[in-house]
């Protein structure tokens, strides 16, 4: 079998063709995702996803919306105590949760530690101080101030 490559150089199209060895085979585009896709799957027994649909059913835990087999990728797991490793056999540690309420419950924890005093911890920083100029009204205002009188 020949490879045959092709080039192009000065407007010239060119064609090599190299022999390849008979013990090496060259693998087809769909032979080649195919054993990406198969690499990717996660071995017997991790997938807990199918099982977990298997024992909750196909229905969101938070807002008892059904879905059908067509839907089911609408579908995710949210684990309670929030270790993905922790995965036990009797689902214990699983929800079914729709995209749109697992995306809640993950926001709402995000809001709830920045609510909740780690908001004093975390580094930020400040474009500009609004800082009054002896005791009068701050920068900002004094800005909103000019606008305002140039528009009447």
């Amino acid at each position: 079998m020949a490879k045959v490559t092709f080039s192009s150089k000065w407007g010239r199209v060119k064609a090599q063709k190299k022999m390849i060895p008979a013990g090496k085979d060259i693998k087809s585009a769909q032979d080649f995702v195919r054993d990406i896709k198969k690499n990717q799957r996660t071995p017997a027994g991790e997938d807990y996803r199918e099982k977990s649909l298997a024992i909750h059913g196909l229905v969101c835990a938070r807002c008892g919306r059904e879905f059908n087999e067509s839907k089911r990728h609408l579908l995710t797991v949210h684990h309670k105590d929030g270790n993905h490793l922790n995965n036990p056999a009797d689902g214990s540690n699983w929800e079914n949760l729709c995209v749109y309420c697992h995306e809640d419950v993950h926001s709402r924890g995000v809001l709830a530690d920045y609510l909740g005093g780690e908001a004093s911890v975390r580094e930020f920083s400040v474009v500009y101080k609004d800082v009054p100029a002896g005791g009068g009204s701050g920068l900002m205002a004094q800005k909103l101030k000019k606008a305002l009188q140039k528009n009447k």
